[in-house]
């Protein structure tokens, strides 16, 4: 491996993931596929997450290990590792996530097979806590279509975004905002990649994406309920959104109809986005309208509470 210019750039954002990290970056150094550095992007942690990522980087000089000073946005901590990555492909790693051992041997190879790919990720098989298997994810998503806007709707369904930790030319990735502040950040990165060409699944169970009470999903009711608190789930993306008028899934819209029109595709292909985009919207209405409901009850409180705070200035002068 070149020190300065390794093939495969792999980056971990984490917070306080004493509980996992060790199995997470131990299935990475553990690769039949060599060529890579992993850029460890620690958020502030405050158990010993710090202690154990310097135990590994005496170990191996493949790991580069930043701590950030403040706690920031996990939008903020999952881009900054791919800022600091210097490989051609690039892939984003979960601290409670496991692979197995020849997932980048096989996910690198397609790609170099294939340029014309911007994503190429294996099967999910979904453990526990204690690291067994749960189930299989088995979504089907026809993201390996030649038609943008058949890649681009399959994206704009329920899925887990289990694909944004595959294997991603960086090239295709700096053709891009990267992942957003807001709520399903990474589903929207996602869509925008498939505007740019096509995902490879390979057939083999090699992803073992960990589901446990602390994950992030859980926290917001992934799980239990079609959509997450998608206004909680903006505020982790982002921390300095706490406390504002905030609305989640018109943003998600907007940010889907800007991929389209900053895209070189055929105006008639962003038609067809563009009609995915409005059906999307149409079985999102609840939600959207939801959005505008709980801004105008926020707005209205702050009225109120300014309005009450100006009447008790106004006794106290008299």
């Amino acid at each position: 491996m070149s020190s300065d210019k390794p093939t495969v750039s792999i980056g971990m954002p984490v917070f306080n993931g004493a509980n996992y990290v060790k199995e997470a970056v131990e299935s990475i150094l553990t690769q039949t596929y060599s060529d890579f550095e992993l850029i460890i992007s620690d958020n502030a942690s405050t158990d010993a997450t710090g202690e154990i990522c310097q135990a590994y980087i005496k170990q191996d000089s493949r790991i580069r290990y930043c701590l950030n000073e403040k706690k920031l946005g996990a939008a903020v901590n999952f881009n900054r590792v791919f800022k600091l990555a210097r490989g051609k492909y690039f892939k984003w790693a979960a601290h409670d996530d496991v692979i197995a051992p020849d997932f980048l041997e096989k996910c690198i190879a397609v790609l170099e097979q294939d340029s014309s790919l911007v994503l190429s990720y294996p099967k999910a098989r979904i453990i526990d806590e204690n690291g067994k298997p749960i189930q299989n994810y088995d979504l089907q998503l026809n993201t390996n279509s030649p038609n943008p806007s058949e890649r681009f709707g399959d994206l704009l369904r329920g899925h887990q975004c289990f694909e944004i930790f595959g294997l991603i030319p960086v090239s295709a990735l700096k053709s891009t905002p990267l992942i957003g502040n807001y709520g399903h950040g990474d589903g929207v990165l996602l869509a925008r990649l498939a505007l740019q060409g096509r995902f490879h699944e390979i057939p083999e169970y090699l992803f073992f994406p960990r589901r446990h009470p602390e994950q992030s999903m859980n926290t917001f009711g992934a799980h239990n309920q079609v959509f997450p608190d998608y206004h909680s789930y903006t505020v982790w993306f982002d921390a300095e959104k706490e406390g504002q008028i905030i609305y989640p899934f018109w943003t998600i819209l907007n940010e889907h109809h800007k991929s389209v029109l900053q895209t070189s595709l055929s105006w008639n292909e962003r038609v067809n986005c563009c009609w995915v985009i409005c059906k999307w919207a149409f079985r999102m209405r609840g939600f959207l309208k939801l959005d505008l409901l709980i801004a105008a009850k926020q707005i209205w409180r702050r009225f109120t509470r300014n309005d009450k705070k100006t009447q008790i200035a106004g006794r106290a002068s008299i």
